[in-house]
């Protein structure tokens, strides 16, 4: 066996730093290296152990989680997975987690703590491995305005989505998306997305990425529109498909059992665009663990679609878009900055045609 993963545990409840070193030492690839009841003592050790992967809690004494997070991010960069009570501290706080520069994100069980831990040890220990092996920043963030944007008309914008974009991402696709729709137009193709969020927290991401876009940005709904100048966001918990009826596409939601572990699935998402959008439609694998997206994306290039995966070097896990490019799904696999601005040509090649 090769090097073990060092974790450092930081969390204000000793039962908790107690349970989580019993989980990590039941694995033979793993050694806790530390503990620290606050980002005080966690800053010291950080230094002193550098760990390979950081468990935070959010709410401790002293300095909340996020704060201590955002500070270790610029002067000593550690692969982290926040472990905290998400249902008290709610979807802005996942948010500014994901933001500040967490890779992944677990919920910490509210009742039965000791239980419930035992079952999710599984879990935890493979979501450190992944983590472990995760890039740190790999892409520039995106600065949020800070003046209202002007949003399109989309009324003047034709009604018929001749073209579609349909993206798939997970753990690292928060910042991503980002960066990928920041390279898109006012009147960008209808997009649907998929990205792995747990029920609650979709509304808000969508809201956000809304008010730092000229194009719509949403929550997806049963019966919305995919037309130009919106972007859908498949809500957590449920399947999003698209369908179409004459010249138009509509979202159809359903909560058929999760698929790869995860609802929403781009799966589901990518080969039902490949069924009703075929050739019209672009197909995007983005940053993400496991393989979901992928077989959706060969079905989409199988029916005519355009094809990309994000490359290795600028994904915080090579998984997914990986995935896809074994599969053979992906047309190119560029840098995530560049993703944009190729499709965007395609686009206008295709209605140039």
């Amino acid at each position: 066996m090769g090097q073990k993963i060092r974790v450092l545990i930081v969390d204000d409840s000793a039962v908790i730093r107690k349970l989580l070193e019993k989980i990590f030492s039941s694995a033979p690839d793993i050694e806790v290296v530390g503990t620290a009841a606050d980002p005080y003592i966690a800053r010291d050790k950080l230094v002193a152990l550098k760990p390979d992967v950081m468990t935070l809690d959010v709410e401790m004494p002293r300095m909340d989680g996020i704060s201590f997070l955002e500070k270790v991010m610029q002067h000593f960069p550690t692969r982290t997975i926040i472990f905290s009570s998400l249902a008290k501290t709610g979807s802005e706080t996942y948010l500014r987690a994901l933001e500040a520069g967490a890779i992944d994100i677990m919920e910490k069980p509210s009742i039965d703590v000791s239980q419930t831990l035992e079952v999710l040890g599984k879990e935890i220990v493979d979501r450190v491995r992944v983590v472990s092996r995760a890039r740190i920043n790999p892409v520039a963030k995106v600065a949020t305005p800070t003046t209202p944007v002007k949003k399109v008309d989309r009324t003047s914008l034709a009604r018929t989505t001749h073209q579609m974009i349909a993206v798939a991402s997970s753990t690292g696709g928060t910042e991503a998306l980002k960066v990928f729709l920041s390279g898109m137009p006012a009147d960008i193709p209808g997009t649907v997305v998929v990205q792995h969020m747990p029920p609650g927290f979709t509304k808000s991401f969508a809201d956000n990425l809304n008010a730092m876009f000229p194009f719509e940005v949403k929550e997806a709904q049963e019966g919305d529109q995919v037309v130009p100048g919106r972007v859908l966001i498949a809500p957590g918990n449920f399947h999003m498909e698209i369908t179409r009826s004459g010249a138009y596409y509509y979202v159809k939601l359903h909560q058929n059992a999760p698929l790869h572990s995860v609802r929403p699935a781009a799966d589901y998402l990518m080969k039902s665009v490949a069924k009703f959008a075929g050739k019209n439609a672009l197909g995007v694998v983005l940053t993400g663990m496991g393989k979901d997206g992928a077989e959706g994306l060969l079905e989409m290039k199988n029916a005519g679609a355009y094809t990309v995966a994000q490359n290795e070097e600028t994904c915080v896990v090579y998984g997914m878009p990986a995935a896809a490019v074994a599969l053979g799904a992906a047309d190119k696999v560029l840098a995530l900055d560049k993703i944009a601005g190729d499709l965007l040509k395609q686009v206008n090649q295709r209605n140039a045609a």
